[in-house]
């Protein structure tokens, strides 16, 4: 029997000066919490699909049972490290079968972009869907129990280079799913704004 796959969301506490705090240094960090805050929302209703199983990856772990996501969906903490070792944790920990995580940040992210990123992992072990500014707004293995060997150790997170080096380390075949915009700056805020996200 097959396993329905997982999709993983990446949330962090929504408190201003916690949460985007590279938004929030150009825009307030109180409109930059606010924002993340319906966005993460939006994001949620957006992506209940019967296809896959949604789990909230939550950061800090005492906030694992905060009530301010929908407390139908499972939660797992993050727990410690760099972001490369709690990403693949998180993966690691949903047990054997295709398993996807994604940002949060992602406006224009849907059920459909979600739908092609697991189909990739038909006929390769593991998916990346890159962001426009270089980096990645999802990583996904076929089975998720092969993430334990920490493939993405030594990632230069948080700029141009961040899909390219987690490409080079996770088990191949790789395969690539659409490219989509994040939101880390004003301007990445104005653009998403203009495209109606």
């Amino acid at each position: 029997m097959r396993r329905t796959p997982v999709l993983i969301v990446f949330v962090r506490e929504v408190v201003a000066g916690r949460a985007k705090t590279r938004l929030g240094r150009e825009i307030g960090m109180t409109r930059a919490a606010w924002w993340q805050r319906h966005q993460v929302r939006r994001l949620l209703r957006r992506l209940r699909d019967p296809r896959w199983r949604i789990v909230l990856a939550v950061t800090p772990d005492h906030r694992k049972g905060s009530a301010a996501w929908p407390t139908d969906l499972a939660r797992i903490a993050q727990g410690s490290g760099d972001l490369g070792l709690r990403m693949t944790r998180a993966i690691a920990a949903t047990g054997p079968g295709p398993t996807l995580l994604i940002g949060s940040d992602v406006p224009d992210l849907g059920p459909r972009h979600v739908a092609d990123a697991f189909g990739q992992l038909g006929a390769a072990r593991c998916v990346l869907c890159p962001a426009t500014d270089g980096g990645f707004w999802g990583v996904g293995y076929r089975n998720a129990a092969t993430a334990r060997g920490h493939h993405m150790a030594g990632v230069r997170w948080s700029g141009p280079y961040a899909m390219e080096d987690t490409a080079a380390r996770l088990p191949g075949p790789v395969a690539f799913g659409p490219t989509l915009a994040d939101v880390d700056t004003a301007e990445d805020l104005a653009l998403s704004r203009r495209r109606g996200a």
